[in-house]
């Protein structure tokens, strides 16, 4: 891994924009994991039958942005970017997958987050989460995609010590 560039959240702050720094902090975290690391190196698998890879929490990461922010304040009927059927575990599978797609499918996701987050007028501005049937305020969805950020990045860091030993940050 290069340096860690990644910035932290204020230690002052107000809630907005803590949370948002937070979430910025856990996107780049995941970005970091998988620098300087070749497609092969980004597919390796944890431990078969698992299909968990770097590549593999990428690419879930972008359907989780997508599931959150996209599906519950814009078009509750968009699809998800690798499954027809909403099945978070299907974008686990990057066999066939590339730095390319997966980066530009989460970078994507993760802009339009930041717009939705931005063009909120509060963190109490309600959406509709499909899945559950059930309104969710901006507040609940930053700390949902937040905890998945850090739960899954702390997968990233073994991940990443299987690969090439690298570990910290």
């Amino acid at each position: 891994m290069t340096s860690d560039s990644r910035v932290g959240p204020p230690l002052f702050g107000g809630e907005r924009e803590t949370l948002r720094a937070c979430l910025d902090y856990h996107r780049a975290t995941l970005a970091m994991k998988c620098e300087g690391l070749t497609d092969e190196e980004l597919r390796k698998r944890s431990m078969p039958p698992s299909t968990l890879s770097l590549l593999g929490l990428v690419r879930h990461m972008a359907e989780v942005e997508r599931a959150w922010f996209r599906r519950v304040f814009q078009d509750n009927d968009a699809p998800m970017v690798w499954s027809d059927e909403t099945d978070f575990q299907a974008a686990y599978d990057a066999d066939a997958s590339t730095r390319q797609e997966a980066f530009t499918a989460w970078e994507a996701e993760v802009e339009n987050s930041r717009r939705v987050e931005r063009e909120a007028s509060s963190l109490d501005a309600a959406g509709h989460q499909p899945r559950w049937g059930e309104d969710v305020s901006l507040r609940m969805v930053i700390l949902h995609v937040l905890m998945e950020y850090a739960r899954h990045n702390g997968h990233a860091d073994f991940l990443r010590e299987g690969v090439d030993g690298t570990v910290g940050a």
